[in-house]
This record gives C-alpha cells, structure tokens and sequence, in this order.
C-alpha cells in the first residue's frame, strides 16, 4: 500500500504537472492538519515522507520530566527508560503516530486538504504559464456563453471572449473552433482568468506575424494597427532592408498572404500603409487613397491640416468619416480636413484680420473675444461696438476703418442699385 502512494505522487505530477516536492509538502501538511484536529494543537509533531518506503511517518515529540504535568507534552522519565535506557531529563523524546489510527473523519479531512492543495498548486501554474503568453494568439473550442461572453475551452484552463472584445456581428456555437489573442490573466477566486480579444490591434499585428515571415524574422516591422473591427483596418510597415518592399512582402503573391488574414477577420478590409518618420508623408500614406494638397503640421497641438482637392473631400473623410478616423488613430495625431476652396477662404480672412489687428495695434485674439470673426463683421459694426475690443481707441478705430475700407471697401448703395436692375441680354450668359 506505501508504495502505491509513492506511485500516485509520481503519477499526479507527470499528468497535472505539479511539482512532486509540491505535492508531498502538500501531503505532509495535510497528515499534519489532521493529526492536529484529532488530537489538539498542543502536540509537538514532526511529518515525513519516507522516499524509500512510501509511508508517511508521523513522530510526536514529549519532554522527559521527573513529574508529568501535561501528558500530551510530556513524559516522566521512568516512562521514558523503558523506552531508551540512556534518556535523561529534558531529553526529547520522540515517538511514532499510527496515521491508520487517525479515523474515517481525520482521514476525510487530509484527503480534502490535499485535493485543495493540489487545486491551489495547479491553478499557479496555470496563471504563470499563461502570465508569460500575453499576446499571444490561443487556439480553443467554444464551449458556452455566459452574460459575459464566450467562454473558450483552450484545454488546461478557460478562457473568456468578452462581448466587447469580439467582432461585431460574428456569431459562434458551441463547438466551433475559435482564435484570438490573449490581452490580460487575472487570479480570481475560481482560479485565473485569461482575457482573449478578436477586436484587439495587437490580434492583427499577430495575424501578420504568423502569415508573413519577413514581419516574424523582423526584415519588414509592424509600426501601427488600427482598426474598425470587422469593417476595416490600417496597417503601418516599414522594412529593414532596402531591397524588401514591405507592401508587397504583406500582400503576398497574387494577395495570398493578406487575404488569409482577411478571412480569419470575417472580410475586414486591410489598407496596408508604408510608414515614415516624416509626419507629413506617413499622414499622406495614411489617408490613401485620397490625394493630398497639402499638410500643415502643428506638432504643439499634435494637430495636421490636411489640404485635398474639392473632388477628394469625399475619399479622405471615407464613408462616416471611417478613412480619417482610421488615419487618425494610426498616427496619434488630430486631423483637420479641408477643402481648397474652403481652405483658402479661410487663409484670405485670416490674413485680412491679421493685418487689421497690426494697424490697429491690438492682438487678433481681442476681435474673436469680441465676436468679431471677419472683415465684413469689422466693417458692419459701429464705433460703440469696436469699442468692445480691448486696446481699441477712437484714434485706433479711424485707422481701423482706413483699413477696412482699403481691404474690402464697401459698394455704393448706387452700385448695388445698378446690378440689381442689370439683366443680361437675350443669348447672353448671366456673368
């Protein structure tokens, strides 16, 4: 029977992989809980596990005295002399426990112990296995859903598909085999939690990894994903070296490679864009396939002005403003949009009230705080409504008016009289 125990750690250990000197101080301490439990606390006692024999050896220790007053903790010394001759007084003495003895209860509760141990010891592992696997892609069998999410069978643990991190409008059964990237482990009370995502940036980048080998051997680098999760998505690559064209290393022969991403993702769309430390040209590749005027940089405000022909407005905003948006977060900066003909509106008043405010000796920013935001709102207000400009006086507001009347002089009442009275002739175009 000893060894049969002996047999069993063996076997528990290679299955469940647990350590074997985990489980015999499992074992140990669960004899010694239940020795405790039978015969109370005070007990001087000592567990092993005999490797040679399989037993589980129990020795209580007792104090040789010349009167005993606690039988549990001592033992008088005539006592002890029928046992070693040669004891004196407070020698040790120890003496050896029939675990067989213990009883149905004592035996029931080291067996509990020791299942709970071993529970313990496994779920650590588990947590420490997984700890070590953040981003990486796991494989599993959808087992259940909960209110939570999905929960994925991925063989020694579960791990949980939250509603948040899947793509939207992908459906599972149970049984279907599912991937996904793992984003988080937590302990928990019920053991640890693995996190996975199919909605997570890192899950493409993975996806690259895996299907393209010049991104896993490094010779072409993911600089940034960003996504709309099973709509579409932008990827940033760059290349190491000179004679790789990371573009064309992603797409694969005739797409091979990025279509099978495509179809693991349910048909995400997939812009591949080739990055560039320069801001303004890594924003151009970014919003392909829109053509670019022109890009403003402010990197105080982390701000791009991007410029496109009236005929382009459409294809840089892509559809509910998808293809900005997606540039946006691949390059962590804000992106303004603008028209030409808008943008140069724009540029012509700003210019006008930057040379109004030069005249009138005040900062542009006083006639915006006055709720003055163009020319022709200067040129309309009267001289108590100027006043309102902090700076202005009425010397600088006489200036002001030669200005505005030099920038934008104002017609005639006989002028505007005139074109409205003006027709064009029969078989003329109206001017």
């Amino acid at each position: 029977m000893s060894m049969e125990l002996k047999k069993a750690i063996d076997q528990i250990s290679k299955d469940r992989g647990l350590d074997r000197s985990l489980l015999v101080e499992t074992l140990e301490e669960a004899v010694r809980t239940s020795v405790t439990r039978k015969y109370g606390d005070e007990l001087d006692l000592e567990v092993n596990f005999n490797e040679e024999t399989g037993e589980i050896e129990v020795y209580q220790f007792k104090i040789v005295t010349e009167e005993v007053e606690d039988e549990i903790t001592q033992i008088a010394l005539e006592d002890a002399r029928e046992h070693d001759p040669s004891v004196q007084l407070d020698d040790e003495m120890g003496f050896r426990l029939k675990i067989e003895d213990l009883g149905r209860i004592a035996a029931q509760s080291a067996k509990q112990v020791i299942i709970q141990r071993m529970r313990d010891a496994e779920q650590e592992i588990i947590f420490e296995e997984f700890k070590d696997r953040l981003s990486e892609v796991a494989s599993g069998i959808i087992q259940r859903r909960d209110k939570t999410g999905w929960i994925i069978n991925l063989g020694r643990t579960e791990a949980l598909l939250p509603k948040d991190e899947q793509i939207p409008r992908e459906h599972y059964k149970r049984g279907d085999r599912v991937q996904a990237i793992i984003i988080d482990v937590r302990k928990e009370g019920r053991g640890p939690q693995v996190i996975v995502s199919r909605s997570h940036p890192d899950y493409m980048a993975a996806l690259f990894k895996r299907e393209v080998p010049e991104v896993d051997d490094e010779t072409v680098q993911v600089m940034g994903v960003a996504r709309d999760p099973g709509s579409r998505a932008k990827v940033a690559v760059t290349s190491r070296d000179r004679d790789v064209d990371p573009v064309g290393a992603c797409v694969g022969i005739r797409g091979s490679r990025i279509q099978n991403i495509v179809q693991e993702l349910r048909g995400e769309r997939i812009d591949i864009v080739v990055w560039s430390p320069d801001i303004a040209t890594y924003a151009r590749n970014a919003l392909s396939p829109a053509v670019i005027s022109r890009i403003i940089v402010d990197e105080e405000e982390n701000m791009l002005e991007v410029v496109v022909p009236d005929d382009q407005l459409t294809n840089a905003i892509g559809r509910k403003g998808q293809n900005v948006k997606l540039a946006s977060k691949l390059l962590g900066w804000k992106i303004d949009i603008y028209t030409e003909t808008r943008y140069n509106e724009a540029n012509a008043i700003g210019r006008g009230l930057d040379q109004l405010a030069s005249v009138a000796e005040v900062a542009i920013e006083q006639f915006v705080n006055a709720g003055f935001s163009s020319i022709e709102e200067l040129r309309d207000a009267s001289d108590e409504e100027l006043m309102a400009v902090e700076g202005l006086t009425p010397e600088k507001i006489s200036d002001l008016r030669a200005a505005i009347n030099f920038l934008a002089p104002a017609q005639s009442a006989a002028d505007e009289d005139d074109e409205a009275t003006e027709a064009p002739a029969d078989g003329e175009n109206a001017e």
